[in-house]
């Protein structure tokens, strides 16, 4: 499964040269040019590295790192200049990862981006066959669910329902899709089941059933994950 990377800073010269070395390893790449819009796909998108820069306007990459780190626990990698020792040492003790000084060569770049992605992926005993989303992992291998490490039991229905969202993740379906992805059979208007099934879902990977983060209703649509 291709690794998608986030670059965060508000030079767009560095940030298209970044983009350029990693795309020509095969990775998916997303930017953001400031600490703000970096927040925000970062909780919209399931992101397996961070580059990030700790000079930027507004909301620097520290206070960035702090606000990332409430929530989520994928490799960050800062991006420094020479003179920024001090900035670099608070990074690392905040819970960066490592870090590149500029300028940089993109062997280097590349070296450390890979071996970030691996410790990860050891840590945390993934594989090609498993889908994280914040602190949702679904081992397709296995049929099994986790949240927050803690094993979720599901029954073949909600399972199944939960995996046609991670594998299409902020495509939203409507009760008709799912029903027909599911059952292969054709909806019967009025037919309450999947409603009843995401429900039951919510209630045991949600920590708040009512304020879903993981299963998003889109009113007068469908849901997404």
């Amino acid at each position: 499964m291709k690794k998608n990377i986030l670059i965060v800073d508000d030079d767009k010269d560095i940030s298209e040269l970044i983009a350029v070395y990693l795309k020509s390893e095969d990775y998916y790449v997303d930017k953001a040019c400031s600490g703000l819009e970096a927040l925000q796909l970062i909780k919209e998108n399931n992101f397996d590295l961070v580059i990030l820069d700790i000079m930027m306007p507004k909301m620097d990459g520290l206070e960035t790192l702090i606000h990332i780190r409430k929530d989520f626990n994928m490799p960050i990698i800062f991006l420094t200049a020479k003179n920024q020792e001090i900035d670099l040492i608070r990074g690392l003790s905040l819970g960066a990862d490592d870090y590149i000084s500029k300028p940089f060569s993109s062997m280097e770049l590349i070296a450390r981006v890979k071996a970030q992605l691996r410790r990860y992926t050891i840590f945390n005993n993934l594989d090609n066959n498993d889908i994280s989303i914040g602190e949702l992992v679904l081992s397709l291998d296995m049929h099994r669910v986790t949240v927050a490490g803690k094993e979720v039991k599901l029954t073949p229905t909600e399972y199944k329902i939960l995996e046609l969202f991670c594998r299409n993740k902020n495509i939203v379906f409507s009760v008709e899709q799912i029903y027909e992805n599911i059952w292969r059979d054709k909806f019967a208007v009025g037919d309450t089941s999947i409603m009843v099934h995401i429900t039951k879902l919510r209630q045991k990977i949600e920590k708040d059933p009512k304020n879903p983060e993981y299963i998003k209703t889109v009113w007068g649509v469908g849901y997404k994950i």
